[in-house]
C-alpha cells in the first residue's frame, strides 16, 4: 500500500524547488510519471528535478521532439531523460509501440526518466515508479493563480491508480 504525500506550491518557483528536493530522493533507474492538465507545472517540476540532479542543458518541454536527454553534469552524476508522451500514438500508431521505439528502458541504467503525460502508458518500463499528480488552481477560485497542489507516491508497476 502506497502512502501519498500532498503539498501546496504557491508559485512556479516553488514547483521548481519541490522538483529539486524530489531529485535528492531519486537514483539512476527511477521512473517518474507526471500527471496533470496543460499548465499544471510538469515541465517546471522537471526543471527542478534536473537542477537537483545537476544535469547539463536547459530543460524545456519536449513536446515536439518527444524526448530530450540531459547528460550528468559530473562524471559520477545521474542523467535525466525528459519525455512528453502527449503526442505518442497521435499518428494512428500504437502508443505502446511508440514508447518502445524510444528505447527508454536502456536509459534507465544511467538516468532518471521523467515522463510527462505518461500515466497509463509508461508504468510498464519498470517494476515501480513515482507518480506525481499536479493540479493548478485546485480550488478554482483564481484562474490566474500559479498555485498548484502536488500529490506524489511510489507505485508498483501493476498499481495504475
Amino acid at each position: 500500500m502506497t502512502t501519498d504525500r500532498t503539498q501546496t506550491l504557491a508559485t512556479v518557483h516553488d514547483t521548481e524547488a519541490f522538483g529539486t528536493e524530489l531529485a535528492s530522493e531519486l537514483t539512476a533507474g527511477d521512473l517518474v510519471i507526471l500527471d496533470g492538465p496543460l499548465g499544471a507545472g510538469k515541465t517546471a517540476l522537471t526543471r527542478g528535478i534536473g537542477a537537483g540532479l545537476g544535469v547539463q542543458g536547459r530543460i524545456t518541454s519536449p513536446t515536439f521532439v518527444i524526448a530530450r536527454v540531459h547528460p550528468p553534469g559530473t562524471p559520477d552524476g545521474i542523467g535525466l531523460v525528459h519525455v512528453d508522451a502527449y503526442r505518442l500514438g497521435t499518428t494512428g500508431s500504437d502508443v505502446l509501440a511508440d514508447l518502445d521505439a524510444l528505447d527508454l528502458d536502456t536509459e534507465l541504467d544511467t538516468a532518471v526518466v521523467v515522463v510527462e503525460w505518461g500515466a497509463g502508458v509508461a508504468e510498464r518500463l519498470t517494476d515501480r515508479h513515482l507518480l506525481v499528480r499536479l493540479q493548478r488552481n485546485p480550488d478554482g477560485s483564481d484562474p490566474d493563480s500559479d498555485e498548484r497542489t502536488v500529490t506524489w507516491g511510489w507505485r508498483a508497476s501493476a498499481d495504475l491508480t
